[in-house]
């Protein structure tokens, strides 16, 4: 009897994804372990293997579908003796594949059809009417296009479903006629048309612009940050730290390092650290779950990395206890397959703090975004040579600002206060981090 594959599930999180290329084709023959397809996840591309034995019947979703809810089936397989032909049109009384794993092509040659349905004849010839309570029934954009360009929209026959006024309806309609002043006992009655709004220009696409399609990496970015911020009550908390001893000591460490091909960067020195000042601040390791808090006995850093379309941050497990040259080679390796996109869920989900570094781009301090469920996220600064009190003298130094976003629900401000102070002491200290 043939088997059908469906559409995997490659993360515990995963719902949905893209079938990205099929590495076979009808006809072929599969054994258990060979590779099928190229699964695209919001986070990464990861390669789908055969698990049975036997031909490719039928392949059901195209390469390039998006949106493939996880279980859809994606292929027909047979069996070692079976007739392929039979098997293909069998379909091994499996369902079709889900509406909304529709190829990219299709997906996009039709969004009209998405933003407002094309209404039926007798939908069309409804009048624009008000609703039962009196109010005309029209969709937002429609509504702040008649505003700015001075239309009645009771005067405007709506195409849209149940006369639903659309912004079609509005592009031939005439400015309603300037209102006789009403009369002098209710001058408020005679307010003046809004001026045109510029967002509403904008969405009318009255300027030169191209649309570019959402990938589901930045879908997912654009969603859990718009939930951390207004789900977590962030806090935030500056230091400046001065760099001059850990730039020396990084210099003496990879002259000791250069034989074994290892160049320690600056933002190693910074994980480890952020991994110690962690286990020095428990009450900072931490996640808030509900009615709970869950405390973590192993600082696990995830490292936002920028790749092709968007943002993944690859986690350092242990860097409490790593030493720095396993640091440097694994965020080596982890940010090599993060553009790559070959990271496994495992690589990438998890973490118990986060650290987004800007200073490469020259940027002096800014306020990172807490990346749910984490409790807190280091934002690192660039270093850069600032007046600054050493030993109670004023000297040219190398100062960085670093800036902790912490989860008030979780970390108070006073333990995140105590994060910042172990941070910064084992950077301007750095062997001890070292020990």
């Amino acid at each position: 009897m043939s088997k059908t594959i469906q559409m995997p599930a490659l993360s515990p999180t995963m719902e949905e994804g893209t079938l990205a290329k099929w590495l076979v084709k009808e006809g072929d023959k599969v054994s258990s372990g060979d590779l099928l397809a190229e699964i695209e996840t919001d986070k990464a591309t990861m390669e789908f293997e055969a698990v049975d034995e036997g031909t490719v019947a039928k392949i059901l979703v195209s390469e390039g579908a998006e949106g493939v809810k996880v279980g859809t089936v994606i292929a027909i397989i047979a069996e070692e003796g079976e007739d392929v032909a039979e098997a293909a049109a069998s379909g091994g009384a499996a369902p079709a594949p889900k509406a909304d794993a529709v190829p990219a092509k299709a997906e996009a040659a039709a969004p009209a059809a998405k933003a407002d349905p094309v209404p039926t004849k007798a939908e069309a010839a409804a009048p624009a009417a008000a609703s039962t309570e009196g109010r005309v029934k029209a969709s937002p954009l429609a509504r702040r296009l008649a505003e700015a360009k001075g239309v009645d929209l009771a005067a405007v026959a709506g195409s849209g479903p149940n006369g639903r006024i659309v912004k079609a309806d509005l592009d031939g309609a005439a400015a309603a006629p300037a209102k006789a002043a009403a009369p002098a006992a209710a001058p408020a009655a005679a307010a003046p048309a809004a001026a045109p709004a510029p967002v509403a220009a904008a969405q009318d696409f009255g300027i030169p612009h191209e649309v570019i399609k959402l990938n589901g990496m930045r879908k997912t970015i654009a969603r859990r940050l718009t939930e951390s911020k207004q789900q977590v009550p962030h806090i935030y908390l500056t230091v400046d730290i001065q760099l001059d001893k850990l730039l020396k000591l990084r210099g003496e460490l990879n002259a000791g390092l250069s034989g074994r091909g290892v160049k320690l960067s600056v933002n190693d020195l910074l994980i480890k650290a952020l991994g110690v000042a962690l286990m020095q601040v428990p009450e900072c390791n931490v996640q808030f779950a509900g009615d709970q808090m869950l405390q973590f006995k192993r600082a696990d850093i995830s490292v936002a990395v920028s790749i092709p379309g968007g943002l993944i941050t690859p986690i350092v497990t242990g860097a409490d206890i790593k030493g720095v040259a396993a640091i440097s080679n694994e965020m080596k390796d982890l940010a090599d397959r993060a553009k790559a996109g070959k990271l496994q869920p495992s690589e990438y989900q998890g973490g118990t703090a986060s650290l987004s570094n800007m200073g490469m781009f020259g940027i002096k301090q800014f306020e990172a975004v807490i990346n749910p469920p984490q409790g807190m996220i280091m934002a690192i600064g660039a270093g850069e040579k600032r007046p600054f009190v050493v030993d109670d003298s004023l000297q040219i130094a190398t100062v960085m600002s670093a800036t902790g976003s912490f989860d008030h629900r979780a970390i108070d401000g006073a333990d995140g206060a105590r994060l910042m102070k172990a941070f910064r002491e084992l950077i301007e200290n750095p062997l001890g981090m070292l020990a």
